[in-house]
């Protein structure tokens, strides 16, 4: 494995009735508090009313950003830096998924910078502080609760990036698992695909001798794959809703990656699908990721057959790694198949017309994978296969 060096600051704070450790961490940081969140969701629940009570308990002055969408905009996160700069604000509580933390995390480092919040995005500049931020939970999907990345869309640009710094970090975040109980079906099965691309991106990797890490990540996909089928029939059971809560803050928070690093190259692709089209992010990743695997079986076949036959029960007897490591890919479609994720493009309306512009917006900053180098002409094959 390679060198490294683990650092994750954040608080984790899990488990029923946690929501009330908001009176010993938010005073920690002061008393103006901007409180993100995105539609109705958290008011329709009770958590909105529930945050506020605590917040008026330990006399926080709250202003209220609300709205942020699925993809969160640039536009939402200067509505947010104004907040901040205008009024003096000292901490921001995320409430919500990982579009509204993404979201606060640009707007915390986008509160300490002079220029445009999108430079820091783009990497024009670099966030070397930020508002101190903290998070409570809605969603299991995007491990943004703990860790230092975010994505933001440009919507008038049609541009969608991932950035990050180690000042984005949360302080704390707080994991109920019973404020995911109203998660709707669609959004539990797209948080499920996604958490699973995000252990699969670090799976596919060049780097010898990561034996434990790649357990740990064939752990991870074997527990959300026998979870999820029984949490789709029971949306409202505790430990379903714990075990795939914890499993997506897990799949990146850094622990399963130490010593190597992943490929990425489907994330992005997927990013430039969604800037266009503001397609939901874990649906085109399930669209996406097996034709990923299918366009680079050849670069390290035995690493996909490893994946076959350790996640997806593939018996090689008699088959060549291509050969099992397709079958297992298959059986990824499969499995996303039966738990109602997308396949194709088309389950978007999406068709042909727009590939070369996806694909020039994926190649922004040039080829790009860790696992296996992609080049337009790569791209716009994933893209055609995904049709």
């Amino acid at each position: 494995m390679d060198n490294f060096t683990f650092y994750n600051p954040t608080k984790l704070i899990f488990g029923k009735g946690q929501l009330e450790e908001l009176k010993n961490e938010v005073p920690q940081y002061g008393k103006k508090v901007l409180l993100v969140y995105g539609g109705g969701s958290i008011k329709r629940n009770g958590l909105y009313d529930s945050v506020m009570n605590y917040l008026n308990e330990i006399g926080a002055e709250v202003f209220e950003l609300s709205g942020v969408e699925p993809n969160p905009r640039l536009s939402t996160v200067h509505k947010g830096v104004k907040i901040c700069k205008e009024e003096g604000i000292d901490f921001l509580l995320a409430v919500g998924g990982g579009s509204v933390i993404d979201c606060t995390k640009a707007i915390a480092a986008g509160a300490k910078y002079d220029g445009d919040a999108w430079d820091l995005v783009t990497k024009k500049a670099f966030a070397s502080e930020a508002l101190p931020f903290g998070t409570v939970l809605t969603l299991a999907a995007t491990g943004s609760e703990m860790n230092a990345g975010s994505v933001i869309t440009n919507w008038e640009t049609n541009e969608k990036y991932g950035w990050g710094s180690p000042v984005t970090f949360p302080k704390f975040s707080i994991l109920d698992p019973v404020n995911t109980f109203t998660v709707p079906k669609d959004q539990t099965i797209y948080g499920i695909v996604d958490m699973m691309s995000h252990t699969l991106e670090h799976y596919f990797h060049l780097t010898e001798n990561t034996e434990f890490q790649d357990r740990m990540c064939e752990s991870l996909l074997l527990t959300v794959m026998e979870t999820a089928p029984k949490l789709l029939e029971d949306l409202e059971n505790y430990e379903y809703r714990a075990t795939i809560l914890y499993s997506g803050t897990m799949a990146l928070n850094g622990i399963l990656n130490m010593g190597y690093r992943g490929d990425w190259a489907t994330h992005n692709i997927e990013h430039a699908v969604s800037a266009v089209y503001d397609i939901p992010h874990g649906g085109g990743l399930a669209i996406l990721f097996p034709n990923w695997m299918k366009h680079n079986l050849k670069v390290k076949p035995e690493r996909f057959k490893k994946m076959a036959v350790r996640v997806f029960g593939v018996n090689p007897e008699g088959k060549t790694d291509e050969e099992a490591g397709l079958e297992g890919i298959e059986k990824l479609r499969e499995f996303w198949n039966s738990i109602g994720a997308p396949s194709r493009l088309a389950d978007y309306d999406i068709d042909d017309s727009k590939l070369e512009v996806m694909a020039d917006k994926a190649m922004v900053n040039g080829e790009f994978g860790n696992f296996a180098k992609l080049n337009k002409d790569d791209v716009l094959e994933i893209y055609r296969m995904s049709l």
